[in-house]
């Protein structure tokens, strides 16, 4: 399936291709009925135009055939773009992006503004109804700060604690609003953005919000979409259908490493908690997420526990 809906036009299918599609497609909406699924959007998929229309034209279908899809977004190049006209230097410590006051007011612009306005209203163009939020709408997003710590070579002595700001970590989430908005048939779109209890702003990973927000609401699927094809073994061949066990040995003998070891664990840390499957799929492949979910294929990785 995956070959002919990535080369093919829609003028190249017969009908009985059309009818082949539709028949595949029916047993996963079938089963997916009613469903949630989070989606973590980034990547290419955010900046190429065509993969943007096509991901916002795939939310609006997975939600008219009964799906509940729940889009978390990064921003990372484009809070980089604005820091870069205002002559800000953007910092980096252990891949944190360094955060004092006058950054995390551009990361709240861009994230909770530009970005988080533009796939609304990309998904209201295709005939969808999305509204736009950040964890401190609501309520929805209970943060707390992140410290990061150097360790001594001495260790004896206590570890070095490096202050990043106003980056955080998720402490807990309210679900409330988002299935509100499900139940209306409205389609959450969330900048990963949360207020501490001392009512500070905090920039949170879109992974790790689109995880923990995947385990509270008792999603099935959590989908993470990257820039690459998915898990791959040493000979660079796409994994998929594994276990929990399985990938704890990938990454143990260093199949699983570098960048997509992060993404590995959020994926682990949500089917070990509930959520039935997660699935690492490359966002650069038109409609990857109907791919994914509706046809036998799929475009990437599946975890399950």
């Amino acid at each position: 399936m995956t070959g002919p809906l990535v080369s093919q036009t829609a003028n190249d299918f017969s009908a009985a291709d059309r009818v082949r599609v539709l028949a595949e497609a029916l047993p996963y909406i079938q089963r997916f009925r009613s469903k949630t699924v989070v989606i973590k959007y980034g990547g290419n998929a955010m900046v190429d135009e065509t993969l943007k229309q096509g991901f916002a034209r795939d939310v609006v279908l997975l939600k008219l055939v009964g799906i509940n899809p729940v889009v978390v977004h990064g921003g990372g190049p484009q809070i980089g773009e604005h820091l870069e006209r205002i002559g800000k230097k953007s910092e980096f410590v252990q891949g944190m992006r360094v955060t004092d006051r006058e950054t995390m007011d551009v990361v709240e612009m861009v994230l909770g503004g530009l970005v988080n306005k533009e796939i609304v209203n990309l998904i209201n163009q295709h005939g969808g109804k999305a509204v736009g939020l950040t964890g401190k709408d609501g309520g929805l997003i209970r943060a707390r700060k992140m410290v990061l710590s150097k360790t001594k070579a001495d260790a004896q002595r206590p570890s070095e604690i490096i202050d990043i700001g106003h980056v955080g970590d998720v402490q807990s989430i309210d679900p409330h609003v988002v299935s509100l908005l499900d139940e209306a048939e409205f389609i959450p779109v969330i900048a990963p953005i949360g207020v501490g209890a001392d009512g500070a702003t905090y920039n949170i990973n879109a992974d790790v919000v689109a995880g923990k927000l995947a385990i509270t609401l008792k999603a099935e699927k959590l989908i993470l979409l990257t820039n690459t094809t998915g898990v791959l073994d040493k000979a660079g061949a796409l994994l998929t259908g594994l276990t929990a066990r399985v990938v704890q040995e990938l990454i143990e003998d260093g199949t699983i490493h570098g960048g997509m070891l992060p993404k590995v664990e959020r994926a682990l840390d949500a089917v070990a908690s509930g959520v039935k499957s997660a699935h690492i799929i490359d966002g650069r492949v038109p409609h990857a997420v109907l791919l994914e979910i509706l046809t036998d294929s799929g475009v990437g990785t599946l975890i399950r526990a």
